[in-house]
């Protein structure tokens, strides 16, 4: 629950820009807000004009923001707009391209919190005079003193079933210091029945899906804006492939009890000769690791799932069956460079190890993992190997349900 403001507060620390996005939730975070005494205003922001490969084939915002006028009128608070599009593509959908050219999976809702939501919207809000900005993000905020020190920490939200704290796994302290989420304590169910008591227009509004605000997207057609189509071959491993052998928890010598984390972090590294051609597509960069759609490859005995994708060559490769050993991995590695931590006082250094939770993708339930600072980076090997382990994702580590810390995986 939101701390309410007391009266002094209220006279210096007072004025709040919600992020309104045309959705129920930041219209019921506008609405509580008001509610608790503070001063609320109302900012849309226009992120993406393009409706390339997008399946609604219209422009979303512009229903979004017909919303979001109705809400703030609705709540009685002042409402502007901003066109961050330009620097949406610069720094949201270029990084995208750029990753999927790479062979990379790239997750754009986490650069789009970190680089728009929480940036370029924090230094609009303050034009307006905001000492705070809001979100309708289910996750929690509060704050602790370490000595001198006061630290913010992003706490998860209390519906599981909406939790969105990973999709903000590369806020700074900064950042989180001017934020507030004023539903995440609150279920969706509760979010739905305060905008249907309180007749604002978004009560009974769906979700947004898809790519932060550009929507759901046929993916090949939206990257083929600038990566092109090239026939190439589908090979399929089979389970009992040697490589596979290769990938047990060993023990470094003369340390029995430290694993060898090159080698459970490492990627499987394939080749056309390990496998037999059972198809052809479009382009490699197309196809992400654990993906099962558009294989367009029949008779066979069981589902086929991409295990790894070469860019270079361009091949798929692909493996039969939800179990197939090549989906699962023991551990993953971050770089140094890529290693992100929002509580910089709980930091690990080389040489150091800890025991926490960790999620390689939005909703994946937290799993044990110890986290292994090196001079190179981090290795996080798991109690249980993991599914669709995927480079250019992000990998976000908790401690009793707060997120200290996210990093790509390599």
């Amino acid at each position: 629950m939101l701390p309410l403001p007391t009266c002094f507060e209220l006279l210096i620390m007072n004025k709040v820009v919600v992020g309104l996005s045309g959705g129920v939730d930041s219209s019921v975070a506008a609405y509580l807000l008001k509610q608790q005494g503070y001063d609320v205003t109302g900012l849309f922001m226009i992120n993406w004009h393009d409706t390339t490969g997008t399946l609604s084939g219209d422009c979303p915002w512009e229903d979004d923001k017909i919303f979001a006028e109705l809400v703030a009128r609705k709540l009685d608070i002042p409402f502007f707009t901003v066109d961050f599009s330009k620097e949406y593509r610069e720094k949201v959908v270029d990084y995208m391209f750029s990753e999927y050219q790479r062979g990379r999976t790239p997750n754009p809702d986490v650069l789009c919190n970190r680089e728009v939501k929480f940036d370029l919207f924090i230094k609009e809000a303050r034009k307006l005079g905001a000492d705070y900005v809001a979100t309708g993000h289910y996750c929690r905020k509060d704050i602790t003193q370490t000595g001198n020190q006061t630290i913010y920490r992003l706490l998860a939200g209390t519906d599981p079933s909406k939790e969105q704290s990973y999709f903000l796994c590369q806020l700074s302290q900064e950042q989180l210091k001017m934020a507030l989420f004023p539903i995440g304590h609150m279920y969706k169910s509760e979010i739905r029945k305060i905008a249907e008591e309180q007749d604002l227009a978004t009560a009974q509004k769906k979700d947004s899906q898809g790519i932060c605000f550009v929507g759901k997207v046929d993916l090949p057609a939206f990257l083929q804006q600038k990566l092109k189509s090239k026939k190439g071959i589908t090979i399929e491993i089979p389970v009992d492939c040697p490589i596979y052998k290769d990938k047990s928890l060993t023990k470094i010598s003369g340390n029995p009890d430290l694993p060898d984390l090159k080698n459970v972090s490492a990627q499987y590294i394939y080749k056309s000769e390990y496998g037999k051609q059972v198809g052809e597509h479009n382009g490699a960069h197309f196809f992400t690791i654990g993906q099962n759609k558009g294989l367009n490859i029949g008779g066979r005995p069981k589902q086929s799932f991409v295990l790894d994708i070469d860019v270079v060559n361009n091949i798929v490769y692909t493996g039969l069956g939800q179990e197939h050993p090549g989906l699962y991995r023991k551990g993953l590695f971050i770089p140094k460079p890529d290693i992100h931590w929002i509580r910089k006082d709980l930091e690990l250094l080389p040489g150091q190890s800890k025991t926490l939770n960790v999620r390689i993708r939005y909703r994946q339930s937290l799993q044990a993992a110890t986290l292994f600072m090196h001079s190179d980076g981090l290795y996080i090997v798991f109690e249980i190997p993991q599914r669709g382990i995927t480079p250019g994702q992000f990998a976000a580590w908790y401690e009793n349900y707060e997120l200290l810390g996210s990093g790509v995986i390599g």
